[in-house]
């Protein structure tokens, strides 16, 4: 087993990280940017590293220097959590030519499964369900009119490199097609140098499900079941949950298979998950990606089957075969996951960063948080803004959500603002509630929002009325009261109302 392991991140996963390796024995080095000198992971680790300014291409994208801060402290190791460089096959190479180990997948897995064209091509190939569409890029504009026409319309265009939801356009006609290609090239091209763009049928109103697979040094395979990502926001999830509302165990079956071929197609060794769009109408299924790292969401699913994701990445990368089989894997119980962003969701979710002046987490039975942040700490302009991950698991979905929502009562920020009104509020809606998810949620949930709230014209006339009242019960209670002391109950009614008196 490694005794000491450099950290390639920041944030709640470099802390999600250090935690595993404390756990197990294993020393940790933190590298941090100029602004993160005083952030928790730093604070935490046993060693840290100052590897170049705020910005992230010159600092937790410099490879070079991640890896002689590797060797000069003596790491045997390199994880490199989630974003960043968690996915680039040429740093997994140059890790692996310093004589570290990188704890992932080989690079020609990366490679493989890192395009999306070629991800569809390997899944085809093993038998996997895809979305109709093409396996190779769009040469013109031209081809993309001739293969929407084909697969039918609403179709949708992606990039073929990256993810977030850059260079990727839903196209429901076809006089829409042409800007939206354009666009998708050009966001491509600027987003991950390469624009090069596919087209598939958009399944309407999908379920976005993951499956958590696994595979070692040995030849071992497995899946941990699976996560309900449906509700986004521009493509980024928000909320998640396992296992999944829609699915049963033959659903989870069918799909953990597929999951586990597209692993074995490329010999694939440590935590992956594999991406699905499943039909709300007929749960039909269909391969999506491939994510060759550690999810953000992993909390849920080491919720319900009780496997440590991150001790078990660094157990395979160490060449120990997997802790459990596929026959070992129980779903007991519901997680439910909020991403805590330092963003202001009635101002379209754009970033707030600042100093968080007070912090006070939530506790009790079920409730976990994964955070990056403490009271006092800043929270950067310059990299996501996610600050914790809030989870709570129970033994169904029910109890699982009820004890959410008394989390999200208990959670205070103060000094920026939070995605935490918008999940007090998912937490009771009633769509949310019967578990009929998809990827346009939010979406429909503002909708039902704004049908729901009255327009200031009824909140003026409630305030008169209640103001109205307030003055009759005065006036009875001061009959004897001069009428040159008493105000009109209209002014009265008026003032309290906040509005002018004519």
């Amino acid at each position: 087993m490694f005794k000491k392991i450099l950290i390639a991140n920041r944030g709640e996963i470099a802390v999600r990280i250090i935690r595993a390796c404390r756990e197990m024995g294993i020393e940790t080095v933190a590298v941090y940017s100029e602004p993160d000198a005083d952030a928790l992971h730093v604070r935490l680790a046993d060693e840290a590293v100052l590897i170049g300014p705020a910005k992230s291409a010159d600092s937790y994208l410099r490879a070079d220097k991640i890896i002689a801060a590797a060797k000069d402290t003596g790491a045997e190791a390199i994880h490199p959590g989630y974003g960043f460089l968690s996915e680039n096959a040429v740093f997994v190479r140059q890790v692996t030519d310093s004589g570290l180990v990188f704890i992932g997948p080989a690079p020609e897995a990366m490679e493989a499964m890192g395009g999306k064209i070629s991800a569809r091509k390997i899944a085809i190939e093993a038998g996997v369900p895809v979305v109709p569409g093409t396996t190779e890029p769009l040469a013109s504009f031209e081809e993309a009119e001739k293969t929407a026409g084909e697969v039918g319309y609403p179709v949708m265009l992606k990039a073929s490199a990256g993810g977030g939801g850059k260079g990727m356009r839903l196209v429901n006609e076809p006089k829409e097609l042409r800007s939206a290609f354009e666009t998708a090239r050009s966001e491509a091209l600027a987003g991950f140098g390469d624009d090069s763009v596919y087209i598939e049928k958009a399944v309407v109103k999908p379920r976005h499900i993951e499956i958590q697979v696994f595979g070692d040094s040995h030849g071992n395979y497995a899946h941990l079941g699976e996560r309900e990502c449906s509700i986004q926001r521009r493509h980024q999830k928000v909320i998640e949950e396992c296992p999944s509302p829609i699915n049963d165990a033959d659903l989870r079956s069918r799909m953990g298979e597929c999951a586990v071929k597209v692993a074995e197609a490329v010999k694939y060794v440590g935590a992956g998950t594999v991406e699905f769009l499943v039909s709300d109408v007929d749960r039909s299924f269909y391969f999506l990606e491939m994510n060759t790292r550690l999810q953000v969401e992993h909390p849920v699913t080491e919720l319900v089957t009780g496997i440590d994701i991150v001790r078990e990445q660094i157990n395979v990368a160490a060449g120990r075969p997997l802790s459990f089989t596929q026959d070992d894997i129980e779903m007991r119980g519901h997680a439910v996951e909020c991403r805590v962003y330092a963003e202001d969701p009635a101002n379209n979710f754009l970033p707030s960063p600042g100093t968080i002046r007070r912090l006070r987490l939530p506790q009790g039975p079920g409730i976990r948080d994964d955070g990056g942040v403490y009271e006092g700490a800043e929270v950067s302009i310059h990299y996501d803004p996610m600050i914790s991950k809030l989870c709570a698991y129970g033994r169904d979905r029910e109890e699982a959500i009820d004890r959410m929502r008394r989390a999200l009562q208990e959670y205070r920020v103060e000094g920026i603002r939070t995605t935490l009104p918008f999940f007090r509020e998912v937490m009771d809606d009633p769509v949310f509630l019967s578990g009929k998810l998809d990827t346009g949620f939010i979406g429909g949930f503002n909708e039902r929002k704004t049908q729901n709230t009255p327009d200031q014209t009824e909140i003026d006339l409630a305030a008169i009325a209640a103001a109205l009242a307030y003055t009759d019960a005065e006036r009875a209670r001061s009959a004897a009261a001069p009428a040159s002391r008493t105000e009109s109950r209209w002014t009265v009614a008026a003032r309290m109302a906040g509005l002018r008196s004519r």
